[in-house]
């Protein structure tokens, strides 16, 4: 028998020969470049802009959104360093209570920026309560 299996763009697509057991669920995000990446950093940045955050973290935020703008713009991102820095952005924002006021213009592009950076989005992402 033989399969012949295209292009696999979208969501998580398992190709099993026999048995498979996941633990701990599995989900996928799509980000085809670091463009899509930047424009998920623009994202948040408008989201963190219009949640009006209490001023003491404003300058913490942008500081930590700046760098991760700086790293996600280089040819070869460090996916560790973007799982730091956006650690940090979501502690921020839920320690101002900012998720829950601003609710899915905050999360989205937070979700998928953990997802981008793969196992290392893990914690951020079980913060979000996914």
């Amino acid at each position: 028998m033989v399969f012949n299996i295209g292009s696999q763009q979208a969501g998580v697509i398992n190709n099993v020969a026999g048995d498979q057991t996941v633990q701990g669920g599995q989900s996928g995000h799509l980000t085809a470049d670091g463009k899509d990446v930047r424009g998920l950093v623009g994202e948040l940045r408008t989201a963190v802009e219009d949640a009006q955050l209490p001023p003491a973290v404003v300058p913490e935020v942008r500081a930590e959104l700046d760098s991760l703008d700086e790293e996600v713009a280089r040819p070869e991102p460090d996916r560790e360093a973007v799982a730091g820095r956006l650690t940090r952005i979501t502690g921020l924002l839920t320690s101002a209570g900012a998720l829950v006021a601003a609710g899915t213009s905050l999360i989205g592009p937070i979700s998928a920026l953990a997802g981008w950076v793969g196992a290392l989005g893990r914690p951020i992402l079980q913060a979000l309560g996914m």
